[in-house]
């Protein structure tokens, strides 16, 4: 017989991510049989006996999750079964690209990670430039590697109000989407574009800095650093926050790699991965930081970790201030583009984004398209497989924030 306190301590437990499915789902068939059996790994309900209901969550945009849709069957307020729907919003990239010209191609790889475009920028004309054996001076590896640095500082204060928000608390999102305006005006004004930029390109940069643009950075990270202590203060030692956010949603370490996990997801299960470190690319180097980690594994030590990593992308930048070159070449002079032909070869190249590992493969065979371009962006594993698995037993109203936590991107996964 299951008592009252077993029945209640099983069904948190369940909805928070815990991994061994048939223990979790033995125990909610003591439990009048609430739950479904789980037959190879996938429940069996009959949505026809009035005990399980189909619900759709999203698509919404705009969004964190952006236009992604969840299929849930629910037992009374639990997810019995998960699936993830993309597909809504702009898709097909690598199939553009392996019709256009390369140069024709940088309009479009900014799609893919709409609040972080510049990582696909960096890593598509990184392949390039090792098939063409172009070496890049090296303040244009300082400028993309600040370039870099303040992308993933934008994208995670779009992720931490979303974050706040699927748990109800609305304040902390109106200051990160501030901050996060605050850095978009430093990108146009470097760039020219306040979302999508086209900066980086085979070659170098585009443009040098505008007179003045240093000191306004300053400036911004001055301000951004304030209200993200004010954030702290409010959200992470909010009652609210911590109840719902901790032991929802535990990536158990044994999961990690047979499931992809990468990045933060990770690195809050305990693992120093990161790409900047264990794989150093343009000025990472000469940088200092420390990979930050957590062992808890659930939304909260995943919040926790992207808070450290905003500060510590706040330092980075400093450091790339303070120890740059401020003068020479930032741009090697290219064929013309529209008549480049890239070598025959292929290669991959890898970066650390917001959401972890991101990754380019190029196929050339010499002409003047590629003949073969596959994009790796984490939340393919991260938004389908891992999404679908830790949903099982989750409260409904948790949901969202789960989804959150994992920080994923639908354009990646349907690329």
């Amino acid at each position: 017989m299951v008592t009252g306190d077993m029945k209640h301590t099983v069904t948190a437990a369940a909805g928070r991510g815990i991994p061994n499915l048939d223990t979790r789902n033995q125990a909610h068939i003591n439990d009048n049989d609430r739950l479904p059996p789980i037959v190879n790994g996938k429940a069996q309900f009959d949505l026809a006996s009035g005990k399980y209901i189909k619900v759709w969550q999203g698509p919404q945009h705009p969004g964190i999750t952006g236009n992604m849709s969840l299929e849930l069957v629910i037992c009374g307020d639990e997810i019995v079964e998960c699936k993830t729907h993309v597909g809504y919003l702009h898709r097909g990239f690598e199939k553009l690209m392996e019709r256009r010209k390369y140069i024709q191609c940088f309009p479009i790889v900014c799609r893919i990670a709409v609040p972080e475009p510049d990582f696909n920028e960096y890593l598509f004309a990184a392949t390039v430039e090792e098939l063409q054996g172009i070496e890049i001076p090296e303040r244009a590896k300082w400028i993309r590697t600040l370039n870099l640095e303040m992308a993933r500082l934008a994208s995670f204060f779009m992720w931490l109000g979303g974050q706040a928000g699927a748990f109800g608390i609305g304040t902390q999102g109106q200051w990160t989407v501030t901050m996060r305006d605050y850095i978009l005006d430093r990108f146009e004004e470097l760039t020219g574009g306040r979302i999508y930029h086209m900066y980086m390109i085979p070659g170098g940069v585009r443009s040098d800095f505008p007179p003045g643009f240093t000191g306004r950075l300053r400036d911004t990270l001055d301000t951004c650093e304030a209200t993200l202590r004010d954030v702290e203060r409010t959200l992470f030692h909010n009652a609210v926050f911590k109840m719902r956010a901790r032991g929802l949603g535990i990536i158990h370490p044994d999961i990690v790699d047979r499931f992809g996990v990468v990045g933060p997801n990770a690195r809050a299960a305990g693992f120093a991965r990161d790409v900047r470190k264990d794989h150093p690319y343009l000025v990472y180097d000469q940088l200092d930081f420390d990979v930050v980690t957590r062992t808890d594994s659930d939304a909260f030590a995943r919040a926790e970790v992207r808070l450290e990593e905003m500060y510590q992308s706040i330092d980075l930048i400093r450091q790339i201030l303070d120890r740059m070159p401020m003068t020479g070449p930032f741009f090697t002079k290219l064929p013309n583009v529209l008549h480049w032909r890239v070598p025959t070869g292929h290669t991959y190249k890898k970066a650390e984004c917001t959401r972890g590992e991101y990754g380019y493969y190029l196929n050339s065979d010499g002409g003047d398209k590629p003949r073969r371009i596959y994009v790796r962006g984490p939340s393919y594993t991260h938004a389908v497989s891992l999404m679908e698995h830790l949903a099982i037993g989750c409260n409904i109203a948790d949901t969202a924030g789960l989804m959150v936590s994992l920080h994923t991107y639908p354009p990646e996964v349907e690329r």
